[in-house]
């Protein structure tokens, strides 16, 4: 690399949250008259959010709260609220969430660990239960907004809105090592699960989750960069490694008046994972319970009463069951659905939406084709007609559509190139509307359910630093792998003043499934590390491989039993391809990425050395053996039965052929990829004589939150590659 080290775009902007332009309003909901749209948003363009309210008619916004005390910070949540929100992926700050009940106006708003209530728009915010240091988790009002409940010192509780005395509904957890009403570490973390418990319809039972996790060992997480020891200074941990055991779960439902739980009947299987938990319109309880080997589904359906079940559905597949929430109940009794309803599911190869009756059995599928359903977004049963978004229009981009209950072609709804996200109101007549596209930044428009048409904008706000800054969307490109197979990638070329090619390269990578990091939306215009580097005169470019989300099935189970393998073909493949268009210098090629991406980049350099010269791999899990169950073994299967591919989807197993330049950065207290993965993988190395370096951080856990950490770790990673390359 020449001596250029300096760029147009700071590097503090790269380590910035948010990102340009996407500091947009979030955690839309329509109020249940439909009359106004809420959304949490931080008018000065940061993490800070508050809560507005706006009006379509007058086109106005309004501040219904900003928190006096500044509202949840980082420093001010418990362990426990800060470990979801690490589950969660959430940096936001200040008013994170709130919740309208169905009925009676009223607003459910957590703040700094208390529980409050606003009775209407006009109300000022009234205490409902005082944290006083305790941990309040998981509040959720009633449908008729009557009540409110919550878990606190792992038992489920229940208050009345109006206020008074919170009443305790489950007892025996804590005495007993277990909790009641929370979703287990791989609910959360794998499964996309948050909840734990569940209101009726008529708001006068819950169904609730037993977690029991005494037999898993703990893994004990020690804060070494903390100036104390002892209590404070570790973290104990019962993880689920892959092919161990796993949290035991039970489905219980209690009265709303208290009592002793009824039990569902989960199956024959002690050993499997309980998916998804649904109410259904005519008061009955559902739930989705998924085999260990994550081969088979069953939708069951209980006498809540007797905990007796009875098959509604099951899916079964060669490759894996993929969760999802393609799940809606339909009410109707005097139609040939009457009291069934509508399903996604895989099994043509691709996800797709099935509409049954109240047996269970299929009535017609609505959709069909070599693409995608990516979301339900709303069923409209008078109009019989149902409207998800989906990837019909191409596998980078996202539209809204709808299709009849008789199954006709898909109508597109949304007009606009690129990415749409939808939130639909209660009447099914319009539609909040987040558009992005790879030009432009994301917008919030109201529009016409029918048509589309545009009602009103409710946020076009220009982001300053989006022309400050300069930056200029990656090209969207496709070729060939060497079996044939199309895969797409983004290119980030260099300033024509900083060279001409071929050009020193750096491949950015994530690389496994249920990703997709090529899209036409803003995200690939705004990865700033991606931009900063390009700006420094390197080429970047990100390609999907075999094994990521949204090309269906069969292109994300080429991975199946032998992670590490396809994909770093098809990375390997993504720079021959650059070769042969003359844009990328062969003898200089570099490599980075977090997580999965970590470990592709660790596994690039391992396996391919004459193609990666230097890679930088941040939290990488290095051997599949120290990750979770519900994850790892659903591409893999357990350890047992498959030893020859975690041996060779190891990144240790391939060491001895490391050639190039290794980086690898981790969060020392991260709760989810260990930093074990990567103190085993320097083992190897060390064994192997490979030199490597190493960037720590004491008090990070998956992912860095401080910005001045982030900071620092973006002027290690540049001066990394620009050293080496």
């Amino acid at each position: 690399m020449s001596d250029q080290s300096t760029s147009s775009l700071p590097l503090e902007e790269v380590a910035r949250r948010p990102w340009p332009g996407t500091a947009i309003p979030g955690n839309i909901q329509f109020t249940p008259d439909d009359k106004l749209i809420t959304y949490l948003f931080s008018p000065d363009g940061g993490l800070d959010r508050q809560l507005y309210a706006f009006d379509p008619e007058s086109g106005e916004q309004r501040l219904l709260l900003a928190p006096a005390e500044g509202g949840t910070t980082e420093s001010n949540v418990s362990q426990e609220e800060a470990l979801r929100r690490e589950r969660q992926r959430q940096l936001e700050t200040g008013v994170t969430h709130y919740a309208w009940s169905a009925k009676g106006g009223r607003l459910l708003v957590p703040l700094q660990g208390d529980l409050n209530i606003m009775d209407g728009l006009d109300e000022s915010l009234r205490q409902l239960v005082a944290g006083d240091g305790e941990v309040i988790l998981d509040p959720r009002f009633s449908p008729d907004g009557k009540w409110v409940a919550y878990v606190h010192d792992a038992e489920l509780h229940v208050i009345s809105a109006d206020g008074g005395q919170p009443r305790r509904l489950t007892f025996g957890a804590r005495e007993s090592g277990l909790t009641n009403g929370l979703a287990e570490f791989v609910a959360q973390e794998e499964m996309n699960r948050y909840r734990g418990y569940w209101w009726s319809p008529d708001g006068e039972h819950l169904a609730f989750v037993e977690v029991d996790e005494r037999h898993i060992p703990v893994y004990r997480i020690v804060h070494q960069g903390k100036n104390t020891f002892g209590d404070g200074a570790q973290e104990d941990h019962r993880y689920p490694f892959a092919g161990q055991e796993n949290a035991r779960v039970r489905l219980g439902v209690i009265p709303l008046a208290g009592g002793e739980p009824i039990w569902m009947d989960l199956g024959p299987e002690e050993d499997m994972y309980l998916a998804r938990v649904h109410w259904l319109p005519d008061g009955a309880l559902c739930a989705q319970v998924q085999n260990r080997t994550q081969t088979q589904l069953d939708i069951l359906r209980y006498d809540r009463l007797t905990g007796r079940s009875h098959l509604l559905l099951r899916e079964g597949s060669e490759i894996w069951i993929n969760l999802h929430d393609l799940f809606k109940p339909l009410k109707g009794s005097d139609k040939e659905y009457g009291g069934g309803f509508v399903w996604g599911s895989e099994r043509s190869g691709f996800m797709h939406l099935y509409l049954y009756d109240h047996d269970g059995q299929l009535i017609r599928p609505l959709t069909s084709g070599e693409w995608q359903v990516t979301g339900l977004a709303a069923v409209d049963e008078e109009r019989e007609m149902v409207y998800f978004t989906a990837t019909l229009g191409g596998p980078t981009e996202n539209h809204l559509y709808a299709v009849p209950f008789s199954g006709e072609r898909p109508r597109r709804i949304s007009a606009a190139p690129g990415t749409h996200n939808v939130m639909v109101d209660h009447g099914r007549r319009r539609y909040v509307d987040v558009h992005q596209a790879l030009d432009k930044p994301p917008d919030v428009t109201l529009r016409s359910l029918d048509d589309g048409s545009h009602l009103v904008t409710i946020y076009d706000d220009v982001d300053p630093r989006v022309s400050s800054l300069a930056l200029a969307p990656p090209e969207v490109v496709n070729f060939k792998n060497r079996d044939g197979v199309t895969l797409y990638g983004a290119l980030y070329r260099p300033p024509e003043a900083l060279g001409s090619a071929p050009h020193p390269t750096i491949i950015w990578v994530y690389g496994g499934p249920g990703v997709q990091l090529v899209t036409h939306s803003w995200l690939p215009t705004v990865a700033m590390r991606a931009q900063y580097l390009r700006s420094l005169g390197f080429l970047v470019f990100v390609v999907d491989n075999q094994g990521s989300a949204r090309r269906g099935l069969a292109f994300e189970g080429a991975i199946q039993r032998s992670m590490g393998q396809t994909e770093v073909q098809d990375q390997v493949d993504g720079v021959r391809w650059l070769v042969e268009q003359g844009v990328a210098d062969p003898d200089r090629v570099g490599i980075y990425g977090w997580s999965y991406g970590g470990y592709m980049a660790a596994m690039c350099l391992a396996q391919a050395p004459e193609t990666f010269k230097v890679a930088v791999a941040g939290a990488p899990v290095t051997h599949y053996d120290g990750y979770d169950t519900h994850y790892t073994e659903r591409y893999m299967g357990q350890p047992a039965d498959n030893p020859q591919g975690y041996e060779a989807g190891s990144v240790m197993h391939h060491v001895d052929k490391m050639t190039g330049k290794l980086l690898l950065v981790h969060g020392l207290i991260d709760e989810n990829v260990h930093f074990r993965h990567t103190a085993r993988l320097i083992n190897a190395l060390i064994g192997a004589s490979k030199p490597y370096d190493l960037l720590l951080f004491p008090d990070e856990r998956h992912s860095p939150r401080r910005q001045g950490d982030r900071v620092y770790m973006e002027e290690r990673v540049r001066d990394y590659f620009l050293e080496n390359l």
